[in-house]
């Protein structure tokens, strides 16, 4: 009967229920656990490996590790050492907030530049590879300006495990990492993720629940900071900031996934027309940079300096006369041709190398990119072969309608 049916037990409830502390205790459960996790990959990484680096580009996830591998000791023990590469177009504020950081933290970093450049000079980078190169190409300037001594710095350190700061939550490109995978650069040396389960919130709570040093622009509504050609804030209005450990404005415009680095890469198109959003250090093939000069050896003569380039000009000609960098990747894929041009002609072919004679260059040898190739005539005329198609028999083609003779 229904009525003699016995009432169910329940459940007593809470007293009360704080939602926005079960929320905090919640957070800083996660973030414990986390901090666990990184400090054992630091560990990992540090000591069981002989050259540790940790290239530091200064942004949210890099100053967590930077903290953390000071907490560890590694900084001033020397088990880990911090590289910076500096592309000649960060923010005023990143090497700035670099010295502080080498001051608070007791620690010196490895700075990196342009190959043949002295670190800072910016002077000297314009001279040698243009101020514009950016613009002109983005991918031979990030191969320029960040691949090439990115890799030059891994080499120079003596680096067997690389330590960055890249997190699944940054986007579908990186979604898949685990904290420790084989790098696709430098050989297939060890590369160690610590922060690869983080969120962009997770690493923002832990600079404010430490008090870390972090970078200025923040402040100023830049979730991420790349160079300064090409880094916005999000949105773009600055409302969103994060300042005195806190943020101001709708946080998830920057806390959203995928959304750490909207802000970067902005305007910047791949030559396959598709938005550019690595700068190519992280990427399959980054490996492949420039660490020699081009036709060390063969037929093709090499021209020291001006002078010896004004010599071939005056030597009475016939004569073919490219104009080339080392790192452009219009030069390098000319070699092969170049190198059979030589090789089949019987005037004599030269190389001058004009990234670091710009001005010179630039006046006498009808030179703006890089490579260009000019025919020197009998009179001393230098005619510069306008095409793109760099072949043999294109060559052939122009340099004898140029000369108005057979020249093979």
């Amino acid at each position: 009967r229904a009525g003699a049916r016995r009432a169910r037990p329940v459940a007593a409830r809470a007293a009360t229920y704080d939602q926005e502390q079960f929320i905090a205790e919640s957070k800083e459960m996660r973030l414990k656990h986390l901090e666990e996790q990184a400090m054992y990959a630091l560990k990992i990484s540090c000591e069981n490996f002989d050259h540790a680096v940790f290239p530091n580009a200064m942004i949210a996830g890099d100053v967590v590790i930077t903290h953390l591998l000071h907490r560890l000791g590694y900084l001033q023990g020397g088990q880990c050492k911090v590289m910076v590469v500096d592309t000649f177009h960060l923010f005023p504020e990143t090497m700035d907030f670099l010295r502080e950081m080498e001051d608070f933290y007791g620690f010196k970093a490895e700075v990196f530049c342009a190959e043949g450049v002295p670190v800072g000079d910016k002077a000297a980078y314009d001279a040698k590879y243009g101020a514009n190169l950016w613009k002109e190409d983005i991918e031979q300037y990030d191969k320029v300006c960040k691949v090439e001594p990115f890799q030059r710095g891994l080499k120079t350190l003596e680096t067997d495990c690389m330590i960055n700061g890249r997190t699944r939550w940054q986007g579908f490109e990186r979604a898949w990492i685990d904290q420790f995978e084989n790098a696709p650069i430098g050989g297939g040396l060890a590369k160690c993720n610590p922060l690869a389960y983080w969120t962009l919130e997770d690493c923002f709570d832990y600079i404010a629940k430490y008090r870390i040093p972090h970078h200025p622009l923040h402040a100023s509504g830049y979730p991420s900071i790349g160079d300064a050609k090409d880094t916005i804030p999000i949105p773009e209005d600055g409302s969103v900031t994060f300042k005195d450990f806190q943020f101001q404005g709708d946080k998830a415009q920057w806390l959203d996934y995928a959304s750490e680095r909207k802000g970067r890469f902005v305007g910047l198109t791949k030559k396959d027309g598709s938005a550019k959003t690595e700068c190519g250090i992280h990427v399959e093939g980054a490996e492949k940079t420039f660490d020699r000069d081009l036709w060390e050896e063969g037929a093709v003569q090499p021209l020291a300096d001006p002078e010896a380039a004004r010599a071939f000009v005056a030597s009475s000609g016939p004569g073919v006369l490219a104009v080339y960098a080392p790192w452009c990747q219009f030069c390098q894929a000319m070699e092969e041709e170049y190198t059979k041009l030589a090789e089949e002609l019987s005037i004599p072919v030269a190389k001058f190398r004009g990234d670091e004679e710009r001005d010179f260059v630039s006046a006498e040898l009808n030179t703006e990119s890089f490579p260009t190739v000019n025919i020197v005539t009998a009179d001393g005329s230098v005619v510069k072969y306008e095409s793109e198609e760099r072949t043999v028999s294109a060559f052939k083609e122009f340099i004898e309608k140029t000369v108005g003779a057979p020249v093979a």
